[in-house]
């Protein structure tokens, strides 16, 4: 598998222990070189794991998803564009938030990411929060938000990606989470696509996490997503 395929498969590591993340990482091997770390493993030596992959020539996406006062989110995001990793999420709901977290990340590498609506989230859900919009049109809101505050690019859904793309610029970027297998479960997911529909539409790289972590082969299973990507 060439490596500019494999590089836009990022392996989420979505677990509760260091030792079952740690299993995984070294059951993939060379089979993938992106993964994100999240808020279930950061409390179980998740930074340390993180570092251990960057140490091994992985590439790390921090999932911290941050959203706070201005100040604070300065002040976290400087702390993480010091530890050399290479993406950050934060919430993109507001300008504010996302342009403290542009002044936080300086002149670093580090790329952020502006979470624009869930993918376990749909029409019904943002009622509940008050909000009026389609997804589709809060995706994109926030998206020219983030665009405008020198965010890097997005988290978001694959049915919004070619949407996203068209009202961007060439190299913002589109992480799409929500990745389901043709014919596989979308569990607590609502807006979901394939590898090979979300990189159609638009998406850099996808995240894949339970169709990878929960398979009983979690190897051939990355190797079958690294298929339809190289379809795509």
């Amino acid at each position: 598998m060439q490596a500019a395929n494999r590089d836009k498969l990022i392996v989420a590591l979505d677990f509760p222990a260091y030792d079952d993340a740690r299993h995984l990482v070294d059951t993939l091997g060379d089979t993938v070189s992106f993964y994100k770390v999240g808020l279930e493993l950061l409390f179980h030596d998740g930074l340390a794991l993180a570092s251990e992959l960057k140490n091994d020539g992985k590439r790390v996406f921090l999932d911290m998803k941050f959203l706070d006062i201005a100040n604070t989110v300065e002040k976290a995001v400087a702390a993480v564009a010091g530890l050399g990793f290479d993406f950050l999420t934060i919430h993109g709901t507001d300008t504010k938030t996302m342009a403290a977290a542009v002044k936080g990340r300086g002149n670093a590498p580090l790329k952020l990411l502006a979470v624009t609506v869930l993918t376990s989230l749909d029409q019904t859900d943002l009622a509940d929060q008050g909000i009026a919009m389609t997804p589709q049109d809060l995706v994109l809101k926030r998206a020219r938000l983030a665009l405008d505050a020198g965010i890097d690019g997005v988290i978001a859904s694959g049915q919004e990606a070619a949407a996203i793309r068209a009202a961007t610029a060439p190299n913002f970027l589109i992480v799409t989470p929500g990745i389901r297998m043709p014919g596989g479960e979308a569990g607590d997911q609502k807006r979901i696509t394939t590898p090979d529909e979300a990189l159609r539409a638009g998406a850099n790289h996808i995240v894949v996490g339970r169709p990878i972590t929960a398979a009983s082969n979690p190897k051939s299973a990355a190797e079958s997503v690294l298929q339809r990507i190289a379809l795509a």
